[in-house]
């Protein structure tokens, strides 16, 4: 791994909402997701009105970590397994760059994590038990219905990139971001 970069853009909810919204869209593939791979209590179904949590802030810190991959990484060319092992441990990583999330928040902001939730190996949503770390689960912008590859490509500038026939994208990107601002 070359390089980790992180990046913010700070916007107003109501606008976000406007332009990258459509739950009832992003939770039909949430829902699909989780019934090939399992299902986790970051991702819906909710018990909780999810236009009303996004009409509960002003604003939203949008926090993107880009991983630049060197170029011998890149150069190599891997079998399904390494690329999968590749993969996962970055999946890992996220919860480590999640604590730059974390230190924002205070009684006026929540944080959205980095994409589904993995801080358990395996989570009690699949077995119909509660959430094992309520205090440090939070959904991720996709869960709440953001369309996040058009977010990282309007407001960042980049495409979501993926592994393709044994190689490594140029970069991951991980979004998460910050409800702030509370009404």
């Amino acid at each position: 791994m070359s390089e980790i970069k992180k990046i913010t853009a700070d916007v107003d909810v109501e606008q976000y909402c406007d332009e990258y919204v459509d739950f009832e869209k992003f939770s039909r593939l949430c829902i699909e997701e989780q019934e090939m791979l399992g299902y986790n209590w970051s991702y819906p179904p909710f018990d909780f009105d999810v236009d009303e949590l996004w009409n509960s802030y002003n604003k939203l810190k949008l926090v993107a970590f880009k991983i630049d991959f060197s170029q011998e990484e890149l150069a190599d060319t891997y079998s399904d397994i390494e690329l999968n092992h590749i993969l996962k441990r970055f999946e890992r990583f996220k919860a480590r760059l999640m604590n730059e999330i974390y230190v924002l928040e205070d009684e006026n902001s929540k944080g959205l994590f980095l994409g589904k939730c993995n801080l358990c190996m395996k989570c009690t949503r699949d077995f119909g038990m509660p959430c094992k770390m309520p205090f440090k689960m939070r959904y991720p912008l996709e869960a709440l219905g953001a369309d996040v590859d058009r977010t990282v490509e309007d407001i960042f500038g980049f495409k979501i990139q993926y592994a393709k026939d044994g190689k490594l994208p140029p970069y991951l990107i991980f979004v998460g971001g910050l409800l702030y601002d509370k009404k």
